[in-house]
């Protein structure tokens, strides 16, 4: 049986999220059960109508999008991270379970595996 796999999106562009999301995707492909946890400035890749272009980083909205075509179901948020950043659940672009900080522990003992990028 494989392993499963939590990733923590911790930032909010760059290498690191987009190698999350490609870990992700690639993961789901192969029917690996994979779930993402954002927070900290990884709640930033949510929101609706960015425009990555202005900072010169590539669009990540796509592959968020095809997370559920991939298998990838399980999107969590912390819900402290959005109210430190001024973002609302209701203005994120993608379907997600939001979990409070006591409720992180619970979370990451339920996977085999945990990755923070």
């Amino acid at each position: 049986m494989a392993k499963s796999l939590l990733l923590i999106c911790r930032q909010s562009g760059g290498t690191a999220a987009r190698e999350a999301l490609d870990i992700a995707l690639a993961g789901g492909a192969f029917e690996l059960p994979i779930a993402l946890l954002f927070m900290d400035d990884g709640v930033f890749q949510l929101p609706t109508a960015q425009q990555p272009a202005a900072l010169e980083q590539k669009d990540l909205g796509a592959n968020l999008q095809a997370l559920p075509l991939f298998g990838v179901d399980e999107l969590y948020v912390c819900q402290e991270s959005l109210a430190r950043r001024g973002l609302a659940e209701a203005t994120l672009s993608v379907p997600v379970t939001p979990l409070h900080g006591v409720e992180l522990p619970t979370l990451l003992a339920r996977f085999d595996l945990v990755m923070t990028l």
